[in-house]
């Protein structure tokens, strides 16, 4: 059975294990690095972007976690999970995992109060998908292997770059499992091509 980690050092974490669950898969919250060998993808849920990388760091998660996915097994990104992946963050130096080919902005829809709901249409996954936004970024630019999935206001919210899926928004927050089925997909794919 395929097995979603999610990383369980802050934010949302446990709404992810009940999306991944709804999916059929099997979900680990991952709060040890020693987890990382247990299973076949790994989430990187909503939060506080510079809290969540002072516990990666604390519990040593940095350079496991981008080997885990220069290995090539699937990771997705949400919202500060977003930021993680990144390989530039605009106005900082410090990128985290930088394994993703986007550019990022933080909190670029504004502060908590000015969080959302919107209907967007995500390509070849979901039409009509209700995102919830909350502090959320939004990608400024990506690579040319970099897939743009989902734009809103003319923003890119959602994408996608081989093994890795992000998006700006928090879909765990609500009962529609679309993407974290695509993600689930994504991993099963990946299994069947590193058992070879």
């Amino acid at each position: 059975m395929t097995t979603i980690g999610v990383l369980g050092l802050q934010g949302a974490f446990r709404e992810h294990v009940r999306s991944v669950e709804a999916t059929g898969a099997k979900a680990l919250v991952v709060k040890k690095k020693e987890q990382l060998e247990d299973i076949d993808g790994l989430i990187i849920p909503g939060g506080e972007s510079t809290t969540m990388r002072r516990l990666i760091d604390k519990y040593d998660f940095l350079e496991p976690i981008r080997q885990f996915g220069k290995q090539g097994k699937p990771l997705f990104g949400t919202c500060a999970g977003l930021i993680l992946l990144a390989s530039e963050i605009d106005g900082s130096y410090d990128v985290h995992l930088g394994l993703m080919d986007i550019k990022v902005r933080r909190n670029a829809f504004g502060r908590q109060r000015e969080s959302f709901e919107a209907d967007l249409d995500i390509k070849g996954i979901a039409d009509g998908f209700n995102a919830v936004f909350i502090r959320a970024p939004y990608i400024e630019g990506v690579g040319e292997d970099t897939e743009v999935l989902a734009t809103y206001d003319g923003h890119i919210v959602a994408a996608q770059q081989d093994h890795y899926l992000a998006c700006s928004f928090h879909p765990e927050l609500t009962d529609d499992h679309r993407l974290t089925s695509h993600f689930v997909e994504m991993v099963d794919q990946s299994k069947k091509s590193l058992a070879f």
